[in-house]
């Protein structure tokens, strides 16, 4: 694999009903439980749109903190609030329609350095935040209990 392009993997486990094991393969980083709420599942762990709203409201922290510090700041804690809006679509599935992420600064403004710089480039810093944005490509396959895939009719 090049410099251009990485990969991540994770690896989920069914544990009961709608409760899953994460791993997050080839690091030390703890397994997650996530499950969905109730009354579908039991509310063991967040379910994919709470993690989807903490990807988008972390990486987001995470980038206003490195713009930050690239114009030498050493800002005090950074805090953060997502709200998922979830929405039936004409088909009435659930979809998320919006996120909305309220960063915190520990700071007043006139003690950053460059804030309007900060301010004008961190979000572009955002891996998930942007690709959310952009809409991702994602495949699906699904194989049987012998390893013969499945037809997925609308995968990919």
């Amino acid at each position: 694999m090049s410099d251009a392009e990485q990969t991540v993997e994770i690896t989920l486990e069914q544990i009961a009903d709608y409760e899953f094991k994460v791993r997050f393969d080839d690091t030390a980083i703890p397994d997650l439980i996530t499950d969905e709420t109730s009354p579908l599942g039991h509310d063991g762990g967040p379910n994919p749109s709470r993690l989807l709203a903490a990807a988008v409201a972390n990486c987001l922290s995470a980038s206003l903190l490195f713009a930050l510090r690239k114009y030498k700041n050493a800002p005090g804690t950074i805090g953060a609030k997502a709200k998922a809006t979830l929405a039936r679509n004409e088909h009435g599935r659930w979809r998320i329609t919006h996120i909305s992420v309220d960063l915190q600064l520990a700071d007043k403004a006139e003690l950053l350095d460059h804030l309007d710089r900060v301010l004008a480039q961190f979000e572009d810093f955002c891996i998930v935040t942007q690709s959310v944005r952009q809409g991702i490509s994602v495949d699906v396959s699904v194989r049987d209990g012998d390893g013969n895939t499945l037809p997925v009719p609308n995968a990919g």
